[in-house]
């Protein structure tokens, strides 16, 4: 494509960077800053759209299966913004066991998942030896089950209670069948705000050391970023900066996922993020990690409007069919009729993949 293709203006300094990324060259976190400052958000889906076409056509949209369980909702960390955890010691939260968990997974089985995404409060009075229980009952079961789980934070207290290095306790899970692990509990990647979502949990520093060691052990995943609060545009760009520089070290992420607060208590300030500005955040993480393949937009979180102008402005998957969820507030996929029906619609072929994003056949594919 050349310069007309994009009507970019070589005397912008917003439409420059954009050259410098049609030209296949890194921009720089102040570059990054000029676009989300004074970049022409239009210019952004345009530029973002061709970077995705190197990734899978634009005809195509990938998904995937997975179940959310919760395994307790006890927590220690008491983020801000969020209404799903229990205190510890209130009498009021629970703790599945292990069978529970199984029958959330003979359904999620039943309805097409192959992929079990399990995550929870920080909760140190649960032993180490419930987590591999947990890991052990559903491999015993379904032992091609794609096991996602445990967010840095969650990894950090099983150091902690454990009492082991964490590469060991890695190591453990992974002998006993875990997977993968997402980078969630991100949020926004600066001590500000760490401190005003919540003080209590993993810095900026701890959140990227249990990345790191992750991706050292072969457990690879996602990152994402939550926007929308009293985060600055700065703080947005510092957030991608840190996930590009730890990328460039291991390679370890296979996507990424920006999505925006819901408002779910009273102590956490929301913003409402307009559609132009989400749309021009998700081209710009396509134009700034260009060392991460993938891109996806939260059709859960968003809405299904927003989701279809995402997949034309840099993303290139939808994230998943989300079978339960209890944290957020759901706008999400139930089925995977739903999810097929949903990217088609938007005018996608629609590719159901793994984890490792390579395409995998679906029940519902009409020869």
């Amino acid at each position: 494509m050349n310069l007309s293709s994009f009507s970019l203006n070589p005397n912008d300094p917003a439409d420059v960077v954009l050259l410098k990324a049609v030209d296949g060259k890194r921009i720089s976190p102040s570059e990054a800053l000029v676009l989300y400052k004074d970049g022409d958000f239009l210019k952004i889906q345009m530029v973002a759209r061709y970077l995705r076409e190197k990734v899978r056509p634009h005809t195509e949209a990938s998904y995937t299966m997975f179940r959310v369980v919760n395994y307790t909702n006890y927590c220690n960390v008491e983020c801000n913004f969020c209404s799903f955890m229990d205190e510890i010691g209130n009498g009021k939260g629970y703790v599945l066991s292990k069978e529970d968990i199984l029958q959330k997974m003979d359904y999620a089985v039943e309805e097409g998942a192959d992929q079990m995404f399990l995550q929870g409060g920080v909760y140190p009075e649960l032993p180490f030896e419930y987590y591999l229980d947990v890991i052990r009952t559903v491999k015993a079961k379904y032992p091609k089950m794609h096991i996602r789980a445990f967010s840095p934070v969650e990894v950090i207290n099983l150091e902690t209670i454990t009492g082991k290095p964490l590469r060991e306790v890695l190591q453990i899970l992974k002998e006993v069948g875990l997977d993968s692990v997402p980078g969630a509990g991100a949020e926004i990647l600066t001590e500000r705000m760490r401190q005003i979502i919540s003080p209590k949990k993993a810095s900026v520093a701890e959140w990227v050391r249990a990345m790191e060691t992750c991706h050292e052990v072969g457990l690879r995943g996602s990152a994402n970023i939550v926007f929308g609060s009293e985060e600055t545009e700065e703080e947005v760009i510092e957030h991608l900066q840190v996930v590009r520089d730890l990328q460039d070290r291991t390679g370890g992420f296979l996507s990424f996922i920006p999505w925006t607060f819901q408002p779910q208590t009273k102590r956490f300030t929301v913003r409402p993020v307009p559609t132009h500005e989400y749309l021009k955040v998700l081209g710009i993480c396509r134009i700034f990690l260009d060392n991460i393949p993938h891109i996806e937009t939260s059709v859960m979180v968003l809405g299904k409007g927003v989701g279809q102008l995402a997949l034309y402005s840099g993303a290139d998957d939808i994230s998943s069919v989300v079978i339960e969820e209890n944290v957020l507030r759901s706008f999400g996929l139930k089925t995977e009729k739903e999810a097929r029906k949903f990217l088609q619609e938007g005018g996608f072929r629609p590719v159901r993949r793994n984890l490792d994003y390579e395409e995998v056949s679906s029940p519902l594919e009409i020869v």
